[in-house]
């Protein structure tokens, strides 16, 4: 946004502990970078830069528990923000007025609400019209993705050499689907599908080092994820009517939410929820890992949810 961003983290301590001890290093000093060149980019780190970090036990150990912790990870993306946006005005001093706020996301409904609710910003805002023209949003990253896949498939299917007994695609098709993966448009993004009946169990390592992992957060396929989203927009953002696709009634039904309360949380995701995200059952059952104290949710929110399984029980 204009004056201000949402990002949705995931903290993974459990791929970072699977990351060899030279990944770690040089994942922690393209971070920090001793060296730059000449156009201010981070340089690749050297044998002996590397060896500063592998060498010493006791400084590797708190690397890598930093590798693992979004306050660091703030720590690190707001100061980049902030010496860029500096030397672009001339200016010194701090550059945000504060620190970010985080809200812990409990649940299913917590988390889709909340992406919905950060990738729609931009049309909220009037800044867009369309998922497709939603600049520096996630959705606009798979979407992109997606078209990508969509030109190698096309490209394939006219490239593809015929057999006898079957049909193998060309070296140079080959070679432009390895260079898709690579340069995907949404590479450094968590993958939308998260299959937990059949999908493979623990981190899931990324072997390209373009993200941490390949596990995903939801449990509905990118086209149902941008289906959901399309009717979202379509919802919130006045003068625009759409039909409801399909797909949406089953997905609000599995998250347990009609569409009135889905339109609420997502259009007052910030309102409804403070320093925990989720349903009223299971805020309650959190209790803050800092005092000890349980958390506070507001009654319209609490009322949201309750009014949801009113009308579902009356319908059944």
């Amino acid at each position: 946004m204009s004056n201000h961003f949402h990002l949705i983290l995931r903290s993974r301590p459990d791929c970072v502990e699977k990351w060899g001890d030279t990944d770690v290093a040089r994942r922690w000093l393209m971070l920090c970078p001793v060296r730059r060149d000449e156009q201010g980019q981070t340089e690749e780190p050297n044998e002996a830069e590397l060896n500063s970090i592998r060498s010493d036990p006791d400084r590797l150990k708190v690397i890598r528990s930093r590798l693992s912790d979004i306050s660091w990870w703030m720590r690190l993306l707001c100061h980049q923000i902030a010496l860029r946006a500096n030397h672009e005005d001339e200016e010194t001093g701090r550059f945000f007025t504060s620190r970010f706020r985080a809200v812990r996301l409990l649940d299913e409904q917590a988390l889709v609400a909340c992406a919905a609710y950060v990738d729609l910003n931009p049309i909220r805002a009037a800044m867009a019209e369309s998922l497709q023209t939603s600049d520096y949003t996630s959705a606009q990253r798979r979407i992109q993705a997606i078209e990508q896949v969509s030109t190698i498939a096309q490209a394939a299917a006219k490239t593809t050499v015929t057999s006898k007994t079957s049909e193998i695609p060309s070296p140079a098709t080959r070679s432009s689907v390895i260079s898709v993966a690579k340069s995907s448009a949404d590479r450094h993004l968590s993958p939308v599908s998260l299959n937990e009946r059949t999908g493979t169990p623990g981190p899931v390592l990324n072997k390209s080092g373009t993200r941490c992992s390949d596990k995903g957060f939801l449990p509905m396929s990118s086209a149902d994820y941008l289906d959901l989203l399309d009717w979202t927009g379509r919802q919130l953002a006045n003068g625009k009517r759409g039909r409801i696709p399909d797909k949406v009634i089953p997905i609000l039904k599995r998250m347990s939410l009609d569409r009135n309360a889905w339109c609420d949380l997502v259009g007052n995701f910030g309102k409804r929820f403070f320093h925990v995200a989720g349903e009223p059952t299971t805020i309650d059952a959190t209790i803050s890992r800092v005092n000890q104290h349980r958390y506070y949710m507001p009654s319209a929110t609490r009322k949201l949810f309750s009014d949801t399984k009113t009308k579902s029980t009356t319908k059944t």
